[in-house]
């Protein structure tokens, strides 16, 4: 499904990510691990299109897509969730995710051809941005402004967007981070939901290492920008570049 092979990205005489080749397939989540620092997000940037590669290249379903910028990457079938969420503020919860949801089709080449088409088109699309929003447990919030959502139900409605463009990988940057106890399983079934379907490929970037062995089929740690460890979860925990690199670091910290 994706594949990144020497992927380099340089900062001045600093190297963030140095040649990491990766092979995903769907039906799979593999986490990607590794201290403050690593270069787990901007691998992100660079396999996302937010960031250019200096070294390497990209490819989704055999096709090269290094040279594409994010918006047609996105069309390609990647979707991402950040750190920080990206919602429109200033729109309703449901028009968030009908915008997505229609992106998703016109982007399909699903266009309108006359007043009767909008009028089916746009209520099909609220439709399932109901449904979406009824799956995240935000259908009741459906009318207020995304920005007057506290955190924890902002992420959750960002995963709601990233649901709507139904894309081929799926990409969380801490889906959990900033969320209370009771909200982090919602988001966590979800993740679960999508693991099952088998005809998606699932990365995640997770600190919390009860998520990450709960959900992933594989491991891939990444140290001063290099891969260190890769392999599935229970033999890349016991090995001992990453308890030196990454788990004995966090070892005192509450899960």
């Amino acid at each position: 499904m994706l594949v990144t092979t020497d992927l380099t990205i340089r900062f001045g005489g600093h190297v963030a990510v140095d040649h990491v080749s990766c092979t995903f397939e769907a039906g799979t989540l593999t986490a990607i691990v590794g201290p403050n620092g690593a270069g787990k997000t901007t691998y992100f940037n660079l396999i996302s299109g937010q960031l250019r590669a200096s070294e390497g290249r990209v490819a989704l379903k055999g096709e090269d897509i290094t040279a594409l910028p994010a918006p047609l990457r996105t069309r390609k079938g990647l979707g991402r969730a950040f750190q920080l969420t990206q919602l429109f503020p200033n729109l309703t919860v449901q028009e968030n995710v009908r915008l997505a949801v229609q992106a998703r089709e016109q982007g399909r080449g699903h266009h309108a051809i006359d007043l009767w088409h909008v009028w089916l088109d746009r209520k099909a699309w609220i439709d399932e941005a109901r449904s979406i929003l009824d799956s995240v447990r935000l259908d009741d919030k459906r009318d207020a402004h995304a920005s007057a959502l506290p955190h924890g139900d902002q992420r959750k409605l960002e995963v709601a967007m990233l649901m709507a463009l139904d894309p081929l990988v799926y990409m969380f940057d801490e889906p959990t981070a900033g969320m209370s106890v009771d909200e982090v399983p919602v988001v966590l079934d979800l993740i679960r939901q999508l693991k099952a379907r088998k005809d998606r490929l699932i990365l995640l970037v997770e600190h919390k290492m009860d998520v990450v062995r709960e959900l992933s089929d594989r491991i891939v740690v990444l140290h001063n920008g290099q891969l260190v460890a890769d392999g599935e979860p229970a033999t890349v925990i016991a090995s001992p570049v990453v308890q030196q690199a990454y788990l004995g670091m966090a070892a005192e910290e509450p899960a």
